[in-house]
């Protein structure tokens, strides 16, 4: 019954993957065996599974988590490589936030005042939101920050409303690989809109807030930190203290925009120092 059937010891000689690591691919989907003895829990697999598992292997050094390695090995024809080439240009941006983020940080581990990014002021009238909020990792930021604008627009849509401004993300919390946040997406409206599931309504009062441009050029998410910090820090030499979370606006070009556009804010509300 099982001629054509090899062990899992066998697989991992011709692999050199680890049994171990082959039985995780396994029950993560990616590799199932195609026999398993019911009383012994003995897997055996086919021969035409070496090529997947060495697939496997190779993605995996190139730093791929299982979940996409899945939908690589599954996707038709020409698909894979294309899937593949969008994964590193991910890990390349990554990779120049990072670097980014790292001349930020020697900046200010030096005890010098970095100068990256121009920090002006501005008021913000009193206006009516809808939002919605979660707790996210930064790998789960993106997803949810598109999921939630779509809600939102889809809500406003729903009532014939339209949003009165540019959305926004309020950061309730460090985003981060360790911290979650929270994060919590607002659209402007001036239209008579009410709450629905997981939608709520409320007024987002007036204020005064720093804030800084960003252009499409910026590297991502992994160097906003950097960003915000740098805000934050300018509100500390000038004496103002900090009055609510720290946000980035979105506006509308944000997708479409060329490198050199403006396409979104971060921004810190904050009481003015005292005047003498």
């Amino acid at each position: 019954m099982h001629e054509d059937l090899i062990t899992i010891g066998e697989l991992a000689a011709l692999t050199r993957l680890s049994p171990k690591a082959l039985r995780l691919y396994g029950d993560r989907g990616l590799l199932p065996p195609a026999d398993v003895d019911p009383r012994t829990g003995f897997r055996r697999y086919g021969r035409a599974q070496v090529e997947r598992a060495r697939r496997i292997a190779l993605l995996r050094a190139v730093g791929m988590p299982l979940a996409r390695i899945a939908v690589v090995l599954d996707a038709d024809g020409d698909d894979a490589p294309r899937l593949l080439d969008a994964y590193w240009r991910e890990q390349e941006r990554a990779h120049t936030a990072r670097r980014e983020a790292a001349g930020y940080a020697r900046t200010v581990l030096t005890g010098r005042t970095p100068s990256m990014y121009e920090i002006a002021e501005r008021e913000v009238p009193e206006q009516k939101v809808l939002f919605t909020r979660r707790h996210v990792t930064l790998a789960e930021l993106p997803a949810f920050l598109g999921e939630a604008s779509e809600q939102l627009l889809a809500h406003l849509r729903s009532t014939d409303a339209c949003p009165s401004g540019p959305l926004f993300a309020i950061y309730h919390g460090v985003v981060s690989e360790d911290s979650d946040g929270p994060v919590e997406v607002c659209a402007p409206t001036a239209a008579t809109v009410e709450p629905a599931g997981p939608i709520g309504v409320r007024i987002e009062p007036a204020h005064r807030e720093a804030y800084t441009e960003l252009t499409r050029s910026h590297p991502g998410f992994g160097a906003m930190a950097t960003v915000h910090d740098a805000v934050v820090a300018w509100l500390g030499e000038h004496g103002h203290a900090r009055s609510a979370s720290n946000r980035e606006v979105y506006y509308p070009n944000h997708l479409t925009a060329a490198d050199h556009e403006h396409i979104a804010d971060v921004a810190v509300p904050f009481t003015p120092r005292p005047t003498a």
